[in-house]
C-alpha cells in the first residue's frame, strides 16, 4: 500500500504535540516538531501502547504506558539499536496532513522483541 492516505488537518498536531490516527486500519503517531511533521507507527513494540497519546519532547516520543522512547525523525528507540518503528512519508496539502504507507524501511515486526 503506497497511496497517500488522508488522517487529518494540520492544525489538529501543532508543534510540539502529537496526536493518534488510524491510517488503512492501523495506528499512526503524528509528530510535529518545530513546524516538521513526522508519522511513525503508533503502536508501541513493547506492549501495544498509543504512541501517538504520549509526550513529545523536541523529537523524542514518550510512550504513555512503559515510557519506551522513539526519535519520530527516525523511529529509532532511544536506547535499544536494535528496535525501531516503522516511520512514513508525510505531506501537507490545503491544509490537510497525508502519509504513504509502504516505505521498505526493515523493522522488527511486533511480537518479536522480550
Amino acid at each position: 500500500m503506497a497511496e497517500w492516505i488522508d488522517i487529518a488537518g494540520e492544525r489538529e498536531c501543532p508543534p510540539g504535540t502529537s496526536i493518534e490516527r488510524v491510517a488503512a486500519n492501523e495506528m499512526v503517531a503524528l509528530a510535529n516538531v518545530d513546524g516538521q511533521l513526522y508519522a511513525i507507527d503508533g503502536l508501541c513494540p513493547h506492549q501495544g501502547g498509543p504512541l501517538g497519546t504520549g509526550a513529545l519532547c523536541g523529537k523524542v516520543l514518550t510512550c504513555p504506558w512503559h515510557g519506551w522512547q522513539f526519535d519520530v525523525t527516525t523511529g529509532q528507540h532511544q536506547y535499544s539499536a536494535n528496535v525501531r518503528q516503522q516511520t512514513y512519508d508525510v505531506k501537507v496539502e490545503n491544509g490537510r496532513v497525508f502519509v504513504r504507507k509502504g516505505n521498505t524501511d526493515v523493522v522488527i515486526p511486533r511480537g518479536e522483541l522480550a
